[in-house]
């Protein structure tokens, strides 16, 4: 195999690319190397290749089953993978609660993701179903988050 240079900030960046859009996989492209950045699970997976002509990996299949039908009707779900907060810091009262009304635009949670705090609006006005996270707990993309109803 050929020596690569690896770029660690490049890969880095793509990687943080990659939670910032919700995307799976990015692939970049110069100087005869090719970075491919993909997220199968939990984390983003990088994979290093000189450009030349190769068979693409095969992407994971989509989940299907009970799994995939788990998102509640009116869920509001993550848009990124971290760690969700339910309040704005410790020891204060929580965003919203259960029975609660909230405006569209409205904080609901905050997720944590790179040492970024990302506030989550709320999609709608409506009330506050149930609450599918608790606080400090790490979250998925696409992960259930609240119930608005």
């Amino acid at each position: 195999m050929a020596d690569l240079d690896l770029n660690d900030d490049l890969v880095r960046r793509l990687a943080e690319l990659l939670e910032e859009t919700g995307l799976t996989e990015i692939e970049y492209e110069s100087e005869g190397q090719r970075i491919r950045v993909s997220r199968g699970g939990t984390a983003p997976v990088a994979s290093y290749a000189a450009a030349a002509p190769a068979a693409a990996p095969a992407a994971a299949p989509a989940p299907s089953g009970p799994s995939a039908d788990a998102v509640p009707a009116g869920a509001v779900t993550s848009p990124m993978v971290g760690t969700a907060y339910c309040a704005p810091q410790p020891g204060s009262p929580n965003f919203v609660k259960v029975g609660d009304t909230v405006r569209e635009g409205q904080t609901i949670l905050i997720i944590e993701a790179m040492k970024v705090m990302n506030q989550i609006p709320a999609p709608r006005a409506g009330k506050v179903a149930q609450l599918m996270v608790e606080d400090g707990q790490p979250v998925e993309f696409g992960e259930p988050l609240i119930v608005i109803e």
